[in-house]
């Protein structure tokens, strides 16, 4: 029961970093309609978001399950966790839609593309748990859209909540490589699994305190 909690709160959190974004194409897609649509286009986006979500981690988790795939999506993961520290660019320009179906129809394709590294992400954590994928991206969404604002100022303000969920994905990542046997058996034959999910949570950390330290200083002189 306990391992199934962590599970849950884990996914939360992933889902909860790596949705900042899509909170706030939800808020622009919405914005110019009446109030009364505003929160139709909020419900029926939120619906159909999450209906594709599950039905794409769902898919995910047996893609995940073929030799060499979980690998590759262990290394596409692993550069998500480092993206999500070093990478400042903004959200890509949004249109405001004018009519109710148009604000729908811009929250569920925007939601799809933008979650493709949290689709990726849960599947790899979830160990084929169905029931917890669809709890922890039932609740996690929700929470999103009707807290966009304070999500967006948590992650602001306090950057430990960024890390900390690098961090996670970075070790998701880690043991998602050591999960696919075939390239284990390959190249990890004489050094303990458990090294490299620690190792890539040590390397994704580091690399956004790098771009903080390190290459932020540097940008001043310019």
């Amino acid at each position: 029961m306990l391992d199934w909690i962590l599970l849950f709160l884990q996914i939360m959190l992933i889902n909860i970093v790596l949705s900042g974004d899509n909170a706030v194409v939800i808020a622009l897609a919405s914005k110019n309609l009446p109030p009364d649509q505003r929160k139709q286009a909020i419900w029926w986006g939120a619906f159909g978001a999450i209906a594709l979500r599950v039905l794409l981690t769902i898919i995910a988790v047996y893609i995940l399950s073929v030799p060499f795939v979980q690998a590759l999506g262990s290394v596409l993961l692993f550069w998500i966790a480092v993206k999500l520290l070093i990478d400042e660019e903004g959200i890509s320009d949004v249109k405001e839609a004018s009519t109710l179906w148009k604000a729908i129809r811009t929250i569920i394709v925007a939601d799809f593309v933008m979650s493709l590294d949290n689709v990726l992400a849960i599947a790899a954590k979830a160990n084929n748990n169905l029931a917890v994928i669809i709890l922890g991206i039932g609740l996690s969404v929700p929470i999103i859209i009707w807290g966009s604002t304070m999500v967006m100022k948590l992650l602001t303000k306090y950057p430990i909540f960024v890390y900390l969920g690098a961090a996670l994905l970075g070790y998701t990542a880690g043991e998602m490589f050591v999960k696919d046997k075939v390239v284990t058996d390959i190249l990890l034959t004489d050094v303990p699994h458990w090294i490299v999910p620690i190792a890539a949570t040590i390397v994704v950390v580091g690399a956004g305190f790098w771009k903080k330290i390190i290459l932020k200083p540097r940008t001043h002189h310019f």
